[in-house]
């Protein structure tokens, strides 16, 4: 079934800025807190703007985070970005996929996938991180769908909007990255 529907990865535009805002501060407080959100953390309207603008300015090895649009059938669904990124090195992953009908569809692998091409090499990575919530199992069967190595279980805020939590950290290196698109 999810085969057949079309999907494409895209870099995020001014235009994309209100969806991934809408995202953020009209999700149910239940679905964010499943994802390990705390609901204390999340920015303004005009905080999430002012950060999403600074973004798509930055040039690649200036960036703090980088941001990507998921569609799904011609219209956007979802967003994956990273952060923590230190350019030529390393970057931590999050996925993000907005109507509840997109998820547990086997969607997410194949947008993650079609991502993996602009985050290796537009900031030239050596090794990409996830931290999902423990908790939370559709990422972590994504990943490890993909093709990233689950690392370790363990306790801390993965990151800025996130409570103290349990998460399991998977990576995948340039090596790896590799080899996966080389047999797609």
């Amino acid at each position: 079934m999810f085969e057949k529907t079309p999907i494409h990865v895209r870099e995020i535009t001014p235009a994309d800025i209100s969806l991934i805002a809408d995202y953020w501060l009209l999700s149910p407080p239940a679905f964010l807190q499943s994802m390990g959100v705390d609901l204390a953390k999340l920015p303004s309207r005009e905080g999430l703007t002012q950060m999403l603008t600074a973004q798509i300015q930055a040039p690649p090895a200036a960036k703090k985070s980088y941001a990507l649009i998921w569609e799904i059938e011609g219209k956007p669904a979802g967003h994956s970005n990273v952060n923590d990124i230190v350019f030529g090195q390393q970057a931590t992953m999050h996925l993000h996929l907005w109507q509840p009908n997109s998820r547990q569809k086997g969607l997410g692998t194949l947008l993650v996938k079609q991502s993996l091409p602009f985050f290796f090499e537009n900031l030239q990575l050596q090794v990409l991180y996830c931290e999902p919530y423990a908790l939370n199992p559709a990422p972590n069967k994504t990943l490890e769908k993909v093709g990233f190595t689950w690392e370790k279980t363990y306790r801390t805020i993965p990151g800025s909007l996130n409570f103290e939590q349990e998460v399991n950290r998977w990576h995948l290196r340039k090596e790896q990255y590799l080899a996966l698109i080389s047999s797609t």
